[in-house]
């Protein structure tokens, strides 16, 4: 029976014929027949996995196989306590990817939420309340305001029936709906035949057969996407993992080698074997994961700070990596708010004074009579307050509005320009009206007017203009009404909605008769147009100029819309959003692109209107395609799928849905574009200071593996004990590696582009940068214990003295880590006062365990004297010369290119 059949393109006798129903609704037994075949009407939820299944996956990355070889190592070394830091680590890490995983699956979970748990129906005849789940296809349901719908109907009857689809289709506007028959072709929000399950009843009742339940239904259509979706690993992840491989590679071929040509040279096995087990254990990072964990953990305090919530500490970097966003339009780069912009009278034509929709109206003509002398505008906004049922009332904290959003959208406007809506409806008290179908396309009321002469009753109409001028004969002017030009009125609401506006018409005609209660009116006539009123849901303030930051940095934009292509298109247009000479690719032209076609639309496309979820689901991977890293922006049910298949999926916190902030990585609380800007340059403040993190973890391992080896090769005893390795690399390395994820916003960091997908946790010049200052390091060490060895003739003091240079070089090359470019000179060291004083704490630490009896029987060290220090300071100092002068170098290079 489904789900194949085009319901919306059926009439309604065909579909309860197809259905074998009919308007009276199904038979109990009938009703137990249909529910044993179609099952319950709710959608699947599938059983997470097995939460100790949830958490072996967290022990499956590289870097953790990295962290479980240096737990054994450190504990064959009986280095107990160094383990007990690695376990610490392996747990916290488990933790936060288990708790994440279980997540997961919330998106579905949350889309549960949205199945009714109540529904009325016809039932042997009869109104009934039923469990929404023991709807079967065939059931007659009734629909009302405030009603959620509890399947797909395709509907039988309606009433001015309004329905608020915007979390499956993302139109801004409440969706007129009647019984006709739409083109099989036609993309869900244009088929307004139908109603879907968890869409929301605004205003009038109506009927409707359930073709669809659970999973057939348009929002299960929507769950099976976001639960096939499979969740990539972020830009960031994949970099972290291709460089755990690497540093695994590399210690494990340097652990080797040194055993190798150490036992060829002569050493003993023993030996030979603690010093590969040292120099691995030296060469592992295990501070990486710390500290890279806490850099994401202040970037999603920074985020939080500047309205994004980060759900997933990964996307946290992935946001600065970023080169396309494709934003939703309404709530997020528009205010999700109705507002009349422009005014069009036969004496001028107004636009809104300013920002606020209660800013009041200018006139475009300097020659005209102006807002205030013009009677035609001043009747425009009367009539738009008469006939009409929302309210506004001023609060303290601003206005409160409830009813259709253009109506409110209309009340408002006659606050701006100075008229109290609460006060014409006292002085002129309705006695009769007229309500809008969508088949009549206008609404009117009559009024009571006190004249001089008595009592005058006025009839208002509002309106489509083209329904509303056919009823018209003459139109407002400052002087007197004139003869109505149909085509010159016809032609001023097209030149609107063109511009992306919403056009009504009001009109006006006093009556020569009372008109009393009950009253039926008859159709208008005769009538004096009064104007025109334009409205949209208009731009936030600042977006404009968040989307050029966004270019600046690299980061194109482009809008991805569930509402109509004009109104698209103009919004596009006054955000600097795609080029006007490109057309607007819409969801129906959508169908007939091959994935490869897509993908070369979507080079030069920026303005996707009308579009379905699977449409949404199609541009982000289309984009993804091309080689762009994606964050996806999305509010209903209807951009879940397509937030989840992005790099990063960003949803609104107060407007969203539970379901989409569930799909999401990061949750914007003011649904506001400007938001993600300021996002962005976190993230990659953010992953700046990761680089600079594993720069100065990998470049110190660097130096301590080459000083080993030298050292092996030279046939040299140990230039320092696994101990003293340990002491190194936990103590003091464990200090400033974390102070520099406290680094803040190095100078243009939006002025660069983004990093490209495949570019690697460090870059090009870091890793030259890597293997010159491991050399210059290494090679230091190895001339101060030669120099201390040949001097004292003891190998202990010889250790102490290159374990002392090694810790000198830390505290000075975090310096040099602190900028790829810029010289450490322009940096003030108090800028990131935790580095400044853990290099300062990690050379008294290692100071006093020179001097302290205690640590000199664990480290197995010795006091260095005077001259000692005198010697290795300065060429401690010869990192930072080098460094310098490398950075120098290619500051020089990038001005001459």
């Amino acid at each position: 029976m489904y789900p194949d059949s085009p319901w919306h393109a059926l009439g309604t006798d065909e579909v309860l014929q197809r259905l074998d129903a009919d308007e009276h609704g199904l038979h109990d037994e009938e009703a137990a027949r249909r529910l044993e075949r179609y099952g319950p009407n709710r959608l699947d939820d599938q059983p997470p996995p097995h939460p100790f299944v949830v958490l072996l996956r967290q022990f499956t990355s590289p870097l953790i196989f990295i962290l479980l070889g240096a737990a054994v190592l450190t504990l064959a070394l009986a280095e107990y306590l160094d383990a007990a830091v690695i376990a610490v680590v392996l747990v916290l890490n488990a933790t936060i990817g288990f708790i994440q995983e279980r997540k997961a699956e919330g998106a579905v979970r949350a889309l549960m939420g949205l199945v009714v748990p109540r529904a009325r129906v016809m039932r042997n005849g009869h109104e009934w309340e039923i469990d929404s789940r023991d709807l079967v296809p065939g059931d007659v349901v009734l629909l009302e305001p405030g009603a959620r719908v509890p399947a797909d109907l395709r509907l039988l009857w309606v009433n001015t029936l309004q329905i608020d689809e915007s979390l499956l289709t993302g139109e801004s506007l409440p969706v007129n709906k009647n019984t006709q028959v739409v083109p099989e072709a036609s993309v869900l929000a244009d088929r307004t035949g139908m109603a879907f399950t968890g869409a929301v009843v605004t205003s009038g009742r109506g009927r409707g057969v359930v073709i669809a339940t659970g999973n057939h239904t348009a929002l299960g259509d929507i769950a099976g996407l976001v639960r096939s979706e499979v969740t990539e690993r972020t830009p960031l992840q994949q970099r972290m993992d291709r460089l755990s491989k690497l540093v695994g590679v590399v210690v494990g071929v340097a652990a080797a080698v040194a055993f190798v040509s150490g036992v060829a040279l002569g050493g003993s096995v023993n030996d030979m074997f603690l010093t590969a087990v040292a120099l691995a254990v030296a060469a592992i990072p295990e501070g990486l994961p710390v500290a890279f964990t806490i850099t994401l953990a202040l970037g999603v305090h920074r985020m939080a700070r500047r309205e994004a919530i980060v759900r997933r500490l990964p996307a946290v970097e992935t946001l600065g990596s970023t080169t396309m966003i494709g934003s939703d339009k309404t709530g997020t780069l528009t205010e999700n708010r109705m507002t009349v912009t422009v005014l069009w009278t036969a004496a001028d034509r107004y636009r809104l004074a300013g920002e606020s929709p209660t800013s009041g109206f200018v006139a475009s003509n300097p020659d005209g009579p102006g807002p205030d002398n013009d009677p035609g505008l001043r009747d425009a906004l009367t009539g738009a307050v008469l006939s009409n049922e929302a309210e506004v009332v001023r609060t303290e904290e601003g206005l409160h509005t409830a009813g259709d959003p253009t109506e409110v959208a209309l009340l408002v406007a006659a606050l701006g320009a100075g008229l109290e809506p609460e006060d014409l409806k006292e002085q002129h008290r309705i006695v009769a009206e007229i309500p809008f179908e969508s088949e009549r396309r206008f609404s009117a009321t009559v009024c009571e007017h006190a004249t001089d002469e008595g009592l005058l009753h006025v009839m208002w109409v509002k309106g489509a203009p083209e329904q509303v001028v056919a009823m018209c004969q003459s139109l407002a002017t400052p002087q007197g009404p004139v003869p109505v030009d149909a085509e010159l009125i016809l032609d001023a609401a097209r030149t609107m909605a063109a511009e992306g506006l919403r056009v009504l018409a009001t009109a006006r005609m006093d009556l020569d008769h009372h008109v009393t209660p009950g009253d039926t009116l008859p159709q208008p006539d005769g009538l004096t147009l009064t104007g025109l009123h334009g409205m949209m849901d208009p731009p936030r303030v600042g977006v404009r100029e968040a989307i050029v930051t966004c270019r600046r940095a690299g980061v194109d934009v482009a809008m991805i819309t569930g509402d109509h292509a004009v109104t698209a298109s103009a919004i596009a247009a006054e955000l600097g959003i795609g080029h006007p000479d490109i057309p607007v690719l819409t969801g129906a032209e959508m169908m007939d692109l091959s994935e490869e076609d897509l993908v070369k639309r979507v080079d030069i496309c920026r303005v996707f209107a009308r579009v379905s979820p699977e449409d949404k689901l199609r541009i982000v991977k289309a984009f993804r395609l091309r080689g762009d890293v994606v964050a996806v922006t999305g509010d209903g049910v209807n951009d879940a799928p397509a937030l989840k298949a992005a790099d990063i999926g960003v949803a609104m916190g107060r407007g969203g849905t539970d379901v989409a902030r569930e799909a999401a990585d990061m949750v914007l609380t003011d649904d506001n574009f400007v938001s993600i800007a300021a996002a962005v340059e976190e993230g990659r403040v953010t992953f700046d200071n990761v680089r600079k993190v594993t720069f100065f973890l990998l470049s110190t391992g660097a130096a301590t593996i080459l000083a080993i080896l030298m050292g092996v090769w030279l046939q040299w005893p140990l230039i320092m004990l696994p101990a003293q390795l340990l002491w190194l690399n936990l103590v003091t390395n464990g200090l400033q590696d974390v102070a520099l994820a406290f680094e803040p916003a190095e100078p243009g960091v939006l002025d660069r582009p983004p990093r490209r997908r495949r570019e690697g946790v460090l870059s090009r010049v870091l890793w030259e940068r890597t293997v010159l200052s491991g050399v210059v390091m290494a090679t230091g060490t190895l001339v101060m214990f030669r120099w201390e060895l040949d001097r004292s003739g003891s190998d202990s003091m010889a250790q102490s003295v290159a374990l002392t240079t090694m810790v000198v070089f830390m505290a000075l090359h975090v310096g040099n880590s602190r900028a790829e470019t810029q010289s450490i000179l322009r940096i003030n060291p108090l800028s990131n006062r935790f580095l400044f004083v853990a290099a300062v704490v990690a050379m008294s630490l290692h100071v006093a365990a020179l001097y302290l009896p205690p640590t000199q029987y664990v480290l197995r060290v010795e006091p260095i004297d005077l001259a000692a220090w005198v010697r290795l300071v300065p060429i401690a100092a010869s990192i930072l010369v080098v460094v310098e002068l490398d950075k120098a170098v290619r500051r020089r290079r990038a001005r001459r290119r």
